[in-house]
């Protein structure tokens, strides 16, 4: 059985878990019914499954190639990508004088999930075409804006994010590329950018890098950063492309997993001459740039989802297929499908519930970010964008750390097939791995969480969240149905348990910040999953609902079991990191490098 995009539990995640009728609410769009909804995702499916899915195990195999300075795709990548383009997926939530559809920036998110799903390599360039256009929209000038974003919002061009340098790594304050300003408003950009993604390739005309680089005589550190755009071909003045600007590719990484997707080393002015334009004003680049960083880790956050759907999908058809072994006690007859031992569909069961979560956690950080930016009411705008920055962090670790879970699950259950390549089990795991990483480890995820998000009014976000959460779990402890009435007492305690590590990281980060920031991460662990919880319960609540009025009983009543079993067997976790959240400073006590190693 090929991947299937699953279209209606993306639907029912994105309308009931992370309640999608509140974008409906503003009114800032003119038809979103779940009709409309319906119709986007059923189309986009057709794309993932028909034409991205089948590239997956190819781009494995024939992964990108660097030669005499060009970089080459998969075979096939390229007329999928034209697919893509034609279509016009990639501007389905840009504005129509760019060719765009005008619609919500999560119906965008879920048109990634399905595609990072079916193909992970061919789409994360895409992600970052996205990221460079909501750049370029909010501090782009008016001339790069009609010279460029004509054609990056319908991807027929392509943008890149330029940060890291192989000196720096994440230590943005360490840059050392260069801009020189020639007089008429173009700069001369020298340096050299590592880990670009899609930084070349030969899907489209034209690939508009955003680089991060130090003006002369800048301040030091991360206020020094300005940003610019930097063409591989400059654009004339009518739009039509002009000679090859002077941009290199030194080489092409060789990676773990999404071998389809080129990672480059970017030389920027061997012959000095790379000219490029400053977006945004003069030593804002970082602030710019966050634009493109917060908008890739909700998409990276969805990678990780996507990468969990597509091993839970093949992992399933595997333990249904499967022959091996009796029940237990029986010694005789024939051997049964693996999907009946209790321990598989354990395993298959906590893939379920963390893919679940993890879609409805990332849905939730976008519905958030389009109230922000569309909502007529300002207090409504504010406490949007509150909840965004809360979840941000959140939905780019918390989705892609459990895809490793989920992913070794895949393995797991094929056994020892799972361990060979021929299987494709293995490919999910190394393609999602790096998910961890990019855009900000998970690490800083959980710094910036406790560091500056409970920073935020001394916990406001974090508070007011909670408040929805506990209002939730006392409305299903008071149901007349069983299993709602245990999702909501293992929420509450759940939620309680949360309000006290995070008054305790509130007092730690103001105090001795190293006792927060040693236990930063089993913190946002711990919020993830009550978090993941929450969302699930919101959708069983419906799905309950639903059942009892006959709406496909046995639809709705699965998610409600498989909430419950997220309850039962996942959310006890959060309470299992509470020690971990408090160890303090103590625990993490420098040692002498040789006594460690002892």
């Amino acid at each position: 059985m090929p991947f299937a995009t699953p279209v209606r539990d993306m639907q029912f995640i994105l309308e009931h878990a992370a309640n999608f009728d509140a974008v409906r609410d503003i009114g800032a769009y003119d038809d979103l019914s779940e009709e409309i909804i319906d119709a986007v995702l059923t189309e986009v499916a057709k794309l993932a499954d028909n034409v991205f899915a089948p590239l997956n195990w190819t781009s494995d195999q024939q992964g990108a190639r660097l030669e005499n300075g060009q970089v080459y795709t998969t075979p096939g990548f390229k007329e999928a990508y034209q697919e893509y383009v034609e279509g016009g997926w990639n501007a389905v939530a840009f504005p129509e004088e760019y060719g765009g559809q005008g619609m919500p920036s999560t119906i965008a998110l879920a048109v990634y999930d399905a595609l990072s799903a079916a193909c992970i390599s061919l789409s994360m360039g895409m992600s970052l075409t996205q990221g460079a256009v909501k750049a370029l929209l909010k501090y782009g000038t008016d001339e790069q804006k009609a010279l460029y974003l004509p054609k990056m919002a319908t991807a027929e061009w392509s943008g890149t994010m330029n940060l890291s340098e192989p000196h720096a790594g994440s230590d943005l304050s360490q840059l050392k590329c260069k801009a020189e300003p020639v007089g008429d408003g173009t700069f001369k950009i020298k340096g050299t950018k590592c880990w670009i993604s899609y930084g070349d390739h030969d899907l489209t005309e034209n690939i508009c890098h955003l680089v991060l680089a130090r003006l002369p005589d800048a301040p030091e550190g991360t206020k020094g950063i300005s940003m610019f755009l930097v063409p591989k071909y400059r654009v004339n003045e009518d739009g039509s492309l002009g000679s090859r600007n002077d941009v290199n590719i030194v080489s092409i990484e060789e990676k773990l997993g999404q071998h389809g997707s080129p990672t480059c080393v970017i030389s920027f002015g061997d012959d000095d001459d790379c000219l490029g334009t400053l977006v945004g004003k003069e030593n804002e680049g970082l602030k710019n740039m966050f634009v493109m960083m917060n908008s890739a880790r909700i998409d990276v956050g969805m990678q990780g989802t996507s990468a969990s759907e597509a091993s839970f999908q093949k992992a399933l058809q595997y333990a249904q297929e499967r022959p091996q072994g009796r029940p237990y006690g029986v010694r005789s007859g024939p051997q049964v499908p693996i999907y009946e031992h209790p321990d598989v569909r354990r395993q298959l069961m906590t893939m379920r519930a963390l893919t679940d979560a993890s879609r409805a956690l990332g849905y939730a950080a976008a519905i958030a970010h389009d109230i922000a930016e569309k909502a007529t009411d300002e207090d409504v705008r504010r406490a949007a964008k509150e909840r965004e920055d809360l979840l941000t962090p959140l939905a780019k670790a918390f989705p892609t750390d459990r895809a490793m879970e989920v992913t070794n699950h895949g393995i797991q259950i094929h056994g020892g097939m799972g361990f060979v390549e021929e299987t494709g089990a293995a490919q999910f795991y190394r393609d999602a791995r790096i998910t961890q990483i990019y855009e900000g480890t998970n690490g800083i995820q959980a710094i910036d969480l406790v560091g500056r998000k409970l920073g935020m009014g001394e916990g406001k976000l974090a508070f007011d969240f909670m408040d929805d959460i506990s209002a939730l779990s006392q409305e299903l402890a008071d149901s007349d149905n069983a299993s709602l009435v245990a999702i909501g007492k293992a929420l509450d305690t759940a939620v309680k348990e949360l309000r006290d590590t995070t008054e305790y990281m509130i007092k730690a980060m103001s105090g001795t910040a190293e006792d927060g920031l040693a236990g930063a991460t089993p913190y946002l662990d711990q919020f993830g999953y009550v978090a993941g919880a929450y969302y699930l319960a919101r959708g069983a609540k419906v799905a309950a609902k639903k059942s009892a009025e006959g709406d496909d009983p046995e639809y709705h009543d699965t998610k409600v079991h498989i909430t419950r079993f997220y309850t039962d067997n996942v959310l006890p976790r959060a309470t299992g990191l509470i020690p971990a959240v408090k160890a303090g400073a103590e625990t993490v006590a420098k040692l002498d490098p040789e006594k460690l190693a002892s």
